[in-house]
C-alpha cells in the first residue's frame, strides 16, 4: 500500500513523505509502523500498519484532479448554514476536514476565506481555515513540485 519515498497526506496534519518503515516494540508485540515526515511542520509521525487507513492516510493526488479543486475554489457547492449554530458549523468543517478529501478541504477554505474576507471569523474558525490552507498547500507543494511561497500564491489569486 504505501513504500518508503511515497508522498502521502494524512488529515489533519498535511502532505508528507514516508521516509521508514520501522517494527517497534508495545505491550511485548512487534507492531511495524510507517514512519513519515510532514511537509510544513517537519513533524516525524509514526502510524501503526495496521491503522493507516482508519487514520485517512493516503497517496497525493495527481496532477489532473487540480482543475476540480480549482472549480470547488471558485464556485463551492451552495450550503445553507443559516439557523446552523457556529459550534455545529465548526464540527462539519472540521468533520470534512478530517474525511481526508481534497475536495472537501477545498470546500472549507473557500467558504471560510470568504467569510474572513465579508467579516473576521472567530479565533476557532480562523485556526481552522489556517490548518485547511496548510493541508492543501502542502498537497499542491508535492502534486507541483513547487515551494511553498508558490503554492500559496497558487491558493490566494481564487480569493483576490
Amino acid at each position: 500500500m504505501f513504500a518508503v519515498g511515497d508522498k502521502i497526506v494524512y488529515p489533519m496534519h498535511g502532505a508528507g513523505v514516508v521516509q521508514a518503515i520501522e517494527q517497534h516494540e508495545l505491550a511485548g508485540e512487534n507492531v511495524d509502523y510507517l514512519v513519515m515526515m510532514i511537509l510544513l511542520s517537519d513533524m516525524r509521525v509514526m502510524v501503526p500498519l495496521k491503522n493507516v487507513e482508519r487514520v485517512g492516510l493516503r497517496h497525493i493526488i495527481d496532477k489532473e484532479q487540480i482543475p476540480g479543486i480549482e472549480e470547488v475554489l471558485r464556485h463551492p457547492v451552495e450550503v445553507n448554514l443559516r439557523g446552523v449554530t457556529w459550534n455545529r458549523r465548526f464540527n462539519m468543517y472540521l468533520d470534512k476536514m478530517k474525511s481526508g478529501n481534497v475536495l472537501e478541504v477545498a470546500e472549507v477554505i473557500h467558504v471560510l476565506q470568504s467569510q474572513e474576507n465579508e467579516k473576521k471569523l472567530s479565533t476557532g474558525e480562523r485556526r481552522l481555515l489556517a490548518t485547511a490552507r496548510q493541508i492543501l498547500v502542502s498537497e499542491m507543494m508535492l502534486v507541483c513540485d513547487e515551494s511553498q511561497e508558490d503554492a500559496e500564491k497558487w491558493l490566494d489569486k481564487f480569493f483576490e
